[in-house]
């Protein structure tokens, strides 16, 4: 039950309803709006809500729906339901566009994942009959609403020959045009127009003797005259029988397709019903994402557990202007189940008692609301209302007597499932009376374990509600410092009305003031405002407390990940000195060619066998040296100590070997130094190796190019840590993909990954949020696939539930 009848007007959902219509394609989307009604039932409503919230997930993530030509052709189908009539040419068409918007729509929603949009999917329905209707339509019209030549042979006959006979008047009048025009009775840029029908040449009225024929038309000066040719007479007369005969023809046609779609009326009906519905449903999750409304966890008994709630009509009235608006959060459970508000003129109370009738009333009319999507919503059986002023000169009503009569109605129909709303309860006539009156209407709707909001002054209500079980007081609070409303509920504690505050801040004569307070006792006001600025300071420290909070977890996440970033580190340095010793192989294993090469020039100039042998040894204990990690160890203070300034570097000719150069022989790559040279062979020092070498197979490197060689790998191991210290102090620990499109999160939660991967971290956490799941379910997929993920699972409930995944990796 709604209670008064003018409960729409007085929260304002008369507003929503007109915003509703404005966002429907279709008059039958309209007409589900007007119909729109207050729904206790939880089954249907649950039905109808998931619909509309799985339609906002299409409009966010899915593809574009095919939403037009949604035309109601319902009257049109029940005209001609009587023999003998007609559907008209433009009504035919407009029934070809709407059924193929009928298809799109069927075949969009049959493409749905059955999983995640079940209730969509449950509408789809047959369309045989529609795909025959439409096979005629299109073998009768075109895609311009014309009836085709071919829709009878007749039709064919008769435009073959209008065609034919059309093209000899026309040839026919232009011939005699020409004549008159030479003859100078036609001025000469006029040309063949149409007057009623027919073919007409325009001729001053000076010569209009001239030319033989019938006038058709004069201009609206008298100065020009439309002439039918005699000639053309008698054809224009068979063009006119012709033109009769095809609109005949066309008349039958549709007389006939008509017929055959008389058997099918009531099919296509409901086609355009499910257009409607459709079209309804489309409206309201588009005023959802207007609104930024979701659907919150919703309950088969009475309870309002809302966070970040707030007035729709407000919020977009300050979207307009830019302003924030303040949200509102609320609790009415079993143990508390009436709240108390009280707080200063001006201070949002009004507001917060709409909000609440607003949005319970939006939520079961079958409308997403705007609060968090974690928020818990019940049903309610009853929403009574009490606000404004509701006096009647003509039914001899006071506003008090008002108030009364709805107290009465209130008391009498009230329930456990009832809901009331009740602003500035007890005002309109002796306080003491109106208050007693109004504590006694408390007590009883308490006693009936009802639900409601009321606000007011009185003192005497605000004392009950702190000491009575099922009612709790609220305030709305005021900053007394800055003299201004915050427009923020408060529960827990009765709020000032501040009516000192509020008559300085308006100017109010300082005397009168004085005066007041010498009669209500400056105690009292002190202690009123000293108590409402206590709670301020007290929300002040609870978000100081927060903050502190928010600070401290972050300070432990940097902690975990600077921890992190250390192991890593180590790890990282054991993989470099690894692949120190990986390459120092390597280089030994280039010299190990390099002496065979030496050893095999040895032989061919029949050198002593004693110093090949000498050179192998050489050669083996420098591979085995290679092994040891001390060696490699101080090789890189070696290199490390290499002095900053480069020396002033002599420019040496390429071709010029010298004593003291650093050569290398190609193909290698192995850098060494001249020792000595002899004629045309140098002796050539590798390390611990001295080989001898022919002076031309040496190339000249110069002790840049040298040091160049014996830093990079220390650069290029340098840069691989500097990489990963950089990656790992900028990496968070949660990646939040709220609010993005299925692929754009796929994307990013995969470099995600993989960037965790490469940092070796092994717990991760997906912001996803609640919604309808979709999200979530993509992302889970996703991660079934990465080989790498050994579990994941939803986040603790008192950290985020089902709205995060936590990510273990391997």
């Amino acid at each position: 039950m709604i209670f008064p009848k003018n409960f729409e007007n007085k929260i304002g959902f008369d507003q929503v309803r007109e915003m509703l219509k404005s966002t429907c394609i279709s008059e039958m989307g309209e007409e589900h709006v007007d119909k729109m009604r207050f729904v206790s039932q939880f089954e249907p409503l649950k039905i109808w809500l998931g619909q509309v919230e799985e339609f906002r997930q299409i409009l966010l993530f899915g593809n574009t729906f095919p939403a037009q030509n949604f035309f109601n052709l319902i009257p049109e189908l029940k005209r001609v339901q009587r023999p003998g009539t007609f559907l008209l040419q433009e009504n035919l068409f407009d029934l070809k566009t709407s059924l193929q918007s009928f298809f799109e729509v069927i075949s969009y929603l049959r493409n749905l994942d059955i999983a995640k949009f079940p209730l969509l999917r449950a509408l789809v329905r047959d369309a045989e009959t529609e795909k025959n209707i439409i096979q005629e339509i299109n073998r009768i019209m075109d895609d311009r609403g014309d009836i085709k030549d071919s829709a009878s042979q007749e039709l064919t006959d008769i435009r073959k020959k209008l065609v034919k006979l059309s093209g000899e008047v026309e040839r026919s009048i232009r011939n005699i045009l020409s004549q008159a025009k030479n003859s100078g009775w036609v001025n000469p840029n006029d040309e063949v127009t149409i007057r009623n029908g027919r073919l007409v040449i325009p001729v001053p009225h000076t010569y209009k003797r001239r030319i033989r024929g019938f006038v058709q038309d004069e201009s609206s000066s008298g100065q020009t005259v439309f002439i039918e040719p005699a000639e053309s007479l008698e054809a224009n007369n068979i063009i006119r029988e012709l033109e009769n005969a095809e609109k005949r023809e066309i008349t039958k046609i549709l007389l006939e397709f008509t017929n055959f779609l008389r058997p099918y009326a009531d099919s296509i009906e409901d086609d355009y019903r499910f257009l409607g519905l459709i079209d309804f449903i489309r409206a309201k999750a588009n005023f959802a994402l207007k609104i930024k409304a979701g659907l919150p966890i919703l309950n088969d008994f009475p309870v309002i557990e809302w966070w970040d709630a707030v007035h729709p009509l407000l919020f977009l009235a300050h979207q307009k202007q830019k302003k924030e608006i303040v949200s509102l959060e609320i609790k009415l459970k079993n143990e508390d189940r009436i709240l108390v508000i009280s707080g200063p003129n001006a201070g949002g109370k009004s507001v917060c008692l709409k909000t609440v009738g607003l949005l319970q009333y939006m939520l079961q009319n079958g409308m997403l609301v705007p609060m968090r999507e974690t928020s818990e919503a019940g049903i309610f059986r009853d929403i009574f209302i009490d606000i404004g002023d509701e006096q009647s000169i003509e039914n001899d009503l006071s506003t008090y007597t008002s108030h009364l009569r709805n107290m009465k109605h209130f008391s009498l129909k009230a329930g456990k499932k009832s809901l009331f709303l009740i602003d500035e309860f007890g005002t309109g006539t002796e306080p003491r009376m109106g208050g007693a009156i109004a504590e006694a209407v408390l007590e009883h709707l308490n006693k009936k374990a009802s639900f409601g909001v009321i606000t007011t002054h009185y003192t005497n209500l605000k004392m009950l509600a702190g000491k009575t079980s099922g009612l709790i007081n609220g305030a709305m609070l005021f900053d007394t410092r800055k003299m201004q409303p915050l427009f923020k509920l408060q529960i827990g504690n009765p709020g000032s009305s501040f009516a000192f505050e509020m008559a300085k801040k308006t100017g109010f004569p300082w005397y009168i003031l004085r005066d007041a307070e010498k009669k209500v006792g400056k105690t009292q006001v002190k202690f009123d405002k000293q108590l409402q600025q206590l709670e301020v300071e007290k929300k002040e420290v609870a978000d100081k407390q927060v903050e502190l909070t928010k600070i401290e977890k972050r300070l432990n996440e940097l902690t975990a990940k600077y921890s992190l970033l250390k192991e890593e580190l180590e790890g990282n340095k054991a993989v470099i000195m690894k692949n120190a010793r990986k390459e120092a192989q390597q280089i030994i294993g280039e010299s190990n060619k390099l002496i065979e090469n030496t050893i095999r020039e040895i032989r061919e100039a029949q050198a002593e066998k004693e110093k090949t042998k000498q050179l192998r040894e050489k050669l083996k204990i420098k591979g085995e040296e290679a092994n040891k990690m001390s060696a490699i160890e101080k090789d890189i203070e070696e290199v490390r100590s290499v002095p900053k300034q480069k020396k002033e570097k002599k420019k040496l000719d390429d071709k010029i070997i010298l004593i003291g150069n650093r050569v290398r022989i190609p193909p290698q790559m192995t850098v060494g130094e001249v020792v000595e040279i002899s004629g045309k062979e140098a002796l050539v020092s590798f390390g611990s190796v001295i080989i001898k070498v022919p002076v031309k197979k040496l190339i000249n490197v110069g002790d840049e190019q040298y040091h160049e060689k014996v830093l990079i790998r220390k650069i290029s191991y340098g840069h691989i840590v500097n990489d990963l210290n950089a990656k790992m102090a900028n990496f968070k620990l949660s990646l939040d993909l709220r609010g993005k499109r299925a692929e754009e999160a796929s994307t990013d939660m995969q470099k995600y990954i993989d960037e965790a991967l490469l940092l070796s971290i092994r717990e991760v956490k997906i912001l996803h949020g609640k919604g309808n799941g979709i999200l979530r379910e993509v992302i889970r997929d996703q991660l079934r696939l990465i080989p790498e993920v050994k579990r994941f699972a939803d986040e603790k409930i008192e950290f985020g539930g089902t709205g995060i995944t936590v990510v273990i990796l391997r």
